[in-house]
């Protein structure tokens, strides 16, 4: 029987105007110490983005969430914080900011496969195909 490890999760969130305090889910971050494991997937409905906004910069706003992906991998491309562990990584990413880019709120769960558990919780809470199944 595999074994269940812990793990954080974020919600990765565009807020195009943040005066306003709406925001889209775009991504998920997940960190799973037990099996070595970082890593976002983004899911941006740009349509939708642009109904909330129709002035939003999709470009700017894309590579924003690449470099999400880019930080998670680390490695070449991932500047000096993609250079910290693992966990160092997750928490600079997921630190409460006023940007246009924000996280949820970490909370955590048990897993035995990281990566499964990172798909189904963009399907659940970000992928738009998942609100009319």
């Amino acid at each position: 029987m595999p074994e269940a490890h812990s793990y954080d999760y974020a919600v990765v969130r565009v807020v195009p105007r943040v005066h306003r305090e709406e925001f889209l889910n775009a991504g998920v971050i997940l960190s799973c110490e037990g099996e070595d494991f970082l890593e976002a997937r983004i899911d941006l409905d740009r349509d939708c983005l642009l109904r909330m906004d129709p002035g939003a910069d999709l470009p700017r706003i894309e590579k924003h969430l690449e470099s999400i992906v880019q930080i998670c991998a680390g490695g070449p491309g991932s500047g000096p914080i993609g250079a910290l562990s693992r966990r160092a990584r997750y928490h600079w990413l997921t630190a409460l900011r006023s940007s246009m880019i924000q996280t949820s709120l970490s909370h955590m769960g048990f897993t035995e496969d990281a990566s499964a558990t990172l798909h189904r919780l963009t399907r659940q809470l970000v992928s738009r195909d998942a609100d009319s199944a």
